[in-house]
């Protein structure tokens, strides 16, 4: 009998860092739970970091997760705000390691690919094939959607990695 692993997948951002846990048992993949921590919009950037960071230990301490996948930083043509995404990057990577997770990283395309068979697929075919792949899960939000991805490319890659 296969073992059960749990998996969090983290799509970081400065307004909306989207999490998503599913496990995986052989090649059967399992919903458990999403959601996003959602800083407050006003507050300057230490305290929107900080929130993300007691958001994110809250899911890992509630779920109890045993891997963690990130989305890389795509670059955007601001540098500034690539700078400032990259910082609750860095956050999104921490929380799961002070838990003592690996962290795995993928890039927006290679977790496109995975699910819909297409690097550059578009949000609403990400949404319908984590649908088609986890039919219990209910998400809201973009964010959620693609913290699922994450955490679906994340297991359909974690034994080449």
């Amino acid at each position: 009998m296969a073992s059960v692993t749990r998996i969090i997948g983290i799509d970081p951002g400065l307004r909306h860092t989207g999490w998503g846990i599913i496990e995986v048992e052989g090649t059967r993949l399992g919903f458990v739970a999403c959601g996003a921590v959602e800083p407050t919009p006003a507050a300057d950037l230490a305290d929107r970091l900080a929130a993300i960071h007691e958001g994110l230990r809250a899911v890992i301490t509630d779920h109890m997760p045993n891997e963690a996948a990130v989305e890389e930083t795509f670059l955007n043509k601001d540098p500034r705000s690539t700078l400032k995404l990259g910082a609750a990057r860095g956050v999104a990577m921490l929380v799961p390691a002070q838990a003592g997770l690996k962290v795995a990283e993928y890039a927006p395309n290679q977790v496109k690919k995975s699910v819909v068979g297409a690097g550059h697929a578009e949000k609403a075919q990400i949404r319908m094939m984590v649908k088609v792949l986890l039919p219990k899960a209910e998400f809201r939000t973009d964010d959620m959607a693609d913290a699922l991805a994450i955490a679906i490319c994340h297991a359909h890659n974690r034994k080449v990695r």
